[in-house]
């Protein structure tokens, strides 16, 4: 399967916004994730709203796990606060990525909306608050 996304990074006064566009599969998530963590550490920036428009089927709760678990081992301590915004989520599995990642050490937090996200991520995000 190819990778088909884009990934866009908007740097804020005190986190960086990004949108992910394309294609939802397991390859796409594992790297747009690997490549903000990246961009977070080259811009000493450890606080980031990640806003995913991604097409097509949800991933398998079990594919949700493995990058819940596998995000939360790449980014201890290097990252303070992850608001995640899916705009295609159904059901409770976007709650269930939170509370894998969160249960791992990962400061993250699942909003329905950017605005929710910005809000947390401005007054208590990274306050370790779940």
């Amino acid at each position: 399967m190819c990778m088909s996304y884009k990934l866009t990074i908007d740097q804020k006064p005190s986190y960086l916004h990004t949108v992910v566009t394309g294609q939802n599969n397991l390859e796409n998530v594992q790297k747009y994730l690997e490549d903000i963590g990246r961009e977070c550490v080259a811009r000493n920036c450890p606080r980031v709203l990640i806003e995913e428009r991604l097409e097509g089927p949800r991933l398998e709760a079990a594919d949700v796990f493995d990058i819940a678990s596998q995000g939360a081992k790449r980014s201890a301590g290097r990252l303070a606060a992850v608001a995640y915004v899916d705009v295609n989520a159904k059901g409770k599995l976007m709650q269930f990525a939170e509370d894998v990642a969160f249960n791992r050490g990962m400061p993250v937090k699942v909003f329905a909306t950017v605005d929710a996200a910005e809000k947390w991520l401005l007054t208590s995000g990274g306050s370790n608050t779940h």
